[in-house]
């Protein structure tokens, strides 16, 4: 047990600073993790920070990066997606501002000595926003609703799995999805539902009473005849 400790130590020390590049419009961020082929990825964002471990030429990398203001991790337009020469991510601010944000970090050291501008994608707070060319991030997935404790990858994976297996369960799947749930619910009225066959079996037992009540009556008026 006393080895532990200095082993996560070691293998903290080991692993190595990721390289950022990063750009900005007044609504979002496009962020480069800018390592080639990597491997074993886990990305986790939340609100205010973005955090990243991986694999590339056989060497571990991590990024913890804790933004300056900010962002909107469960947005629709908040993704991200692995590419043969870097991991790139469009991050939506939470807050969109006439100004530009200062710097990206809150950490002005530690964004000295790990962030460069992407000067590809740059532009003065004074042009015109041009919004940012996303054609590389086609076919990305989110960031899986900044679920606690499951990566910014495994979330988006499992989510896509998730819809996958609900899509072909069908409607045996319950209420685990909006869409099984409308099908059920199609289906209940369809065949048999609260407010559908079982008001009419209701109906057909009312007539029923209704029909039988005469008959006593009549019955009732026979009997009176004979005595």
């Amino acid at each position: 047990r006393s080895g532990d400790p200095w082993h996560s130590m070691a293998a903290q020390t080991d692993a190595l600073t990721a390289p950022v590049k990063w750009a900005q419009r007044a609504d979002s961020i496009y962020l480069t993790i800018d390592l080639r082929d990597v491997k074993d990825e886990k990305i986790e964002l939340t609100k205010d920070k973005l955090s990243f471990k991986g694999t590339a030429s056989d060497k571990e990398y991590t990024a913890e990066l804790e933004f300056l203001k900010p962002v909107k991790p469960d947005d629709e337009n908040t993704k991200w997606k692995v590419l043969p020469r870097s991991i790139q991510m469009h991050i939506v601010k939470e807050t969109e501002e006439e100004e530009f944000w200062v710097r990206l970090l809150k950490d002005k050291v530690q964004e000295k000595g790990q962030c460069s501008i992407d000067w590809d994608k740059y532009i003065d707070e004074d042009d015109d926003q041009e919004a940012f060319d996303q054609s590389n991030l086609e076919g990305g997935q989110g960031f899986g609703g900044g679920m606690p404790g499951m990566g910014g990858g495994a979330g988006g994976m499992d989510m896509a799995a998730m819809q996958q297996m609900m899509a072909q369960m069908g409607g045996g799947a319950g209420g685990a999805g909006g869409m099984d749930m409308a099908s059920m619910m199609a289906g209940m009225g369809g065949a048999g539902g609260p407010g559908g066959d079982m008001g009419g079996f209701e109906d057909e037992a009312d007539s029923d009473d209704e029909g039988g009540l005469p008959d006593l009556d009549d019955d009732g008026e026979e009997a009176e005849a004979l005595d």
